[in-house]
């Protein structure tokens, strides 16, 4: 056993989180735990790691940025071609991790994946950057590359053939997670950490405490 990674840990001194804490919809709670991470000063307090399945059962996961939260869902964009698509194509269930360390806190969803509306997908390209924008064309996502080289080339490629305004390539657009389940934790001294489970049914959302 590596005894640096065995003896790295920290203690949670926080107030806590209890059910008389919480809001009674897991979105409503999402939104204000979201506000008091950004008022702490994270870079990107945003960033959540996704995590698909393929047909073999093989999990993967990687880091997406969350673009759009509302009664529906929470909303990200991507290649349409990328392996995350492809899973999401063969299985539409995905899970969502966001992780804000200064406060000790972690916030879980699981749920169904569906494909946003064009007119929203081109609403949010149209606000990228335009380097954001090219390089969406320029980069066939989780493909084979021959090297650096190819990726600048086909990006001075695409600037050359859109000089203004770059439309919105037909591999890119949105998925939204319609959560099922919603999970708080709160870290807590001697890992008697606190979590409050979120479950959706007929009538809204049943509120359960996990053991840590």
């Amino acid at each position: 056993m590596d005894e640096a990674l065995a003896g790295m840990r920290r203690d949670y001194e926080t107030r806590g989180l209890s059910e008389a804490d919480v809001l009674p919809d897991p979105l409503e709670q999402f939104r204000r735990w979201f506000d008091e991470a950004r008022e702490v000063g994270l870079a990107e307090p945003n960033a959540m790691a996704l995590a698909t399945v393929d047909a073999a059962g093989q999990p993967a996961a990687r880091t997406v940025l969350l673009k759009g939260l509302d009664r529906r869902g929470l909303t990200f964009f991507t290649n349409l071609e990328s392996r995350k698509a492809r899973e999401i194509a063969t299985n539409p269930k995905a899970a969502l991790l966001f992780w804000w360390q200064p406060q000790a806190r972690q916030v879980r969803f699981e749920g169904e994946i569906e494909r946003v509306g064009d007119a929203e997908s081109d609403d949010y390209f149209a606000s990228r950057p335009r380097g954001s924008q090219i390089g969406a064309w320029a980069s066939a996502q989780s493909r084979v590359v021959a090297g650096r080289a190819a990726l600048e080339a086909a990006e001075q490629e695409i600037a050359a053939r859109f000089p203004a305004a770059v439309p919105r390539p037909p591999f890119w657009g949105g998925y939204r997670l319609v959560p099922a389940c919603v999970e708080f934790w709160q870290g807590r001294l001697n890992r008697l950490h606190d979590r409050l489970r979120y479950t959706r049914h007929a009538g809204g959302w049943t509120i359960e405490r996990l053991a840590p």
